[in-house]
């Protein structure tokens, strides 16, 4: 039998395997086509100590007594590279009774500047959630043109998966109806897959994810905020600095300001 012939008789045989093996092959192809145009497009600025993924043009950070005094008046200024830090959140409060001891200051200082602000609890799960969200409200007063409130959701402490979520949502549902606007939360991937998607879809996303340079694993209608590293550094803030990038058109960022 002659080659020709053989690959004929196999075509026939094995047309619809062969079909799908080119169908597979083809979603391949082009599922990492998109992976490698968003990975060439990260670009190092020096300044700034890190890779920045610069098909995003909206670069922000966040801070807490953590970082020490700040002065605001250089991070205000800091440009490198066409990067500047267009928006800020800044923790407030944790647990039922803790407030950041430089919140006032790192609230003032980047109002002052003209940086987009936005304050951040953390949540503890086994504390009472009302609580919790009044701690928030007793510290932050917020105005028009600030940016929603985040809840800062980093740890289960034992908490069994029923009360977490129901906790979440009390703390959710008190600050949506003092501050009028749906808060922004702020997890990583593990605990989102656990806890937040499927349970929490309707409120806007900000994910820490360092190991990913693509953002396929989120609801992309939700996912606004991206936090790609913690090693950053700006003018202004001793060591190092997480860094974040908002990952919707720029002009959605109007959606996470009161």
């Amino acid at each position: 039998m002659s080659l020709r012939v053989l690959l004929r008789f196999l075509i026939r045989r094995y047309e619809f395997w062969i079909a799908l093996f080119v169908l597979i092959l083809g979603i391949w192809g082009v599922r990492s086509c998109g992976k490698k145009d968003v990975e060439k497009n990260w670009q190092r600025i020096s300044a700034y100590g890190i890779n920045f993924p610069m098909h995003y043009t909206t670069h922000g950070f966040d801070v807490s007594k953590h970082n020490g005094r700040i002065d605001w008046k250089r991070v205000g200024q800091m440009e490198a590279e066409g990067v500047r830090m267009k928006f800020v959140y800044i923790k407030a409060t944790e647990g039922a009774t803790l407030s950041d001891k430089q919140f006032s200051q790192n609230w003032k200082g980047a109002g002052k500047v003209g940086i987009p602000r936005g304050a951040y609890h953390f949540y503890h799960p086994t504390r009472d959630p009302d609580k919790q969200a009044r701690n928030f409200i007793k510290q932050v007063t917020l105005k028009p043109g600030d940016l929603a409130p985040a809840l800062d959701f980093e740890v289960v402490n034992g908490v069994g998966d029923e009360k977490l979520i129901a906790g979440l949502q009390q703390w959710l549902d008190v600050i949506e109806d003092h501050y009028g606007i749906k808060p922004i939360i702020y997890t990583n991937g593990s605990l989102y897959r656990r806890y937040i998607k499927g349970n929490f879809n309707k409120y806007p996303l900000w994910i820490a994810d360092y190991s990913n340079t693509h953002l396929n694993d989120y609801n992309p209608d939700k996912l606004y905020i991206w936090q790609h590293s913690q090693s950053g550094y700006v003018k202004g803030i001793r060591g190092q600095v997480d860094i974040n990038t908002f990952v919707m058109d720029s002009i959605r960022l109007a959606e996470l300001r009161l």
